[in-house]
């Protein structure tokens, strides 16, 4: 049996949400609203809300689905607490970036932002601003729902030159891009155990370059002490 959080409990927290059901895999779902749409989406009985201080993963020893109210802060105990195989960033914020910041008391760093957008074409970024570059390699269309992410682009019809996890890896090559991996067309996670090795790899440093991406699109968050 696996285990999941899922960071937002919008549309596409409820698409990973039933995404994860029928792989009839336990999760918890994290939202600051506590009448979110995922909470009304699915049934009282599918969704049970516990406190998060008496929540163990030796606990879960059945499938079972739980939603805590709360923003970072929660998610992060509960990432340390639990270890999640996956985590599904669905909410509208860089969400390692938001973890790293939470954790070790970073600030955004705005000027930082200029040492991102020198390694970055210009036809790829959608804006830039408040520590954050944010990317895609269909910066001005709509993408087709559930995209299996192609080398060429079925929207654009251009060959990407390279994954856009790579591409912010050398936009930032003192930093740490962490890949959102591809479960299935249109859903996409982080990894635990590659979450982990962020955290580690932030430790004692004052100042970090922190990126997400999938083959498409991605983040780039500057951050400092």
């Amino acid at each position: 049996m696996g285990f999941d959080l899922i960071f937002g409990g919008g549309k596409y927290g409820i698409e990973a949400a039933e995404y994860l059901i029928s792989k009839n895999r336990s999760f918890v779902v994290v939202d600051v609203d506590s009448k979110c749409p995922l909470l009304s989406r699915f049934s009282t009985e599918k969704i049970r809300l516990k406190n998060i201080d008496k929540l163990k993963y030796a606990e879960l020893k059945e499938p079972e689905v739980y939603f805590v109210e709360g923003g970072v802060y929660e998610a992060l105990r509960i990432f340390e607490e639990l270890k999640p195989e996956y985590v599904f960033p669905t909410a509208p914020i860089h969400l390692s970036a938001a973890l790293v910041q939470e954790k070790y008391r970073f600030k955004t760093w705005e000027e930082g932002v200029d040492f991102l957008l020198s390694g970055l074409p210009p036809r790829i970024i959608i804006s830039a601003g408040r520590g954050s570059v944010v990317v895609s390699y269909n910066r001005d269309y709509e993408c087709q729902p559930y995209c299996s992410a192609p080398d060429i682009c079925p929207v654009t019809e251009i060959k990407k030159p390279a994954p856009m996890f790579r591409m912010l890896g050398f936009a930032a090559r003192n930093g740490f891009v962490i890949q959102s991996h591809q479960l299935k067309p249109g859903i996409g996670a982080l990894r635990g155990e590659e979450l982990e090795i962020l955290m580690k790899w932030v430790e004692g440093k004052n100042k970090a370059f922190i990126g997400t991406a999938c083959r498409c699109h991605g983040v780039l968050t500057a951050l400092r002490k």
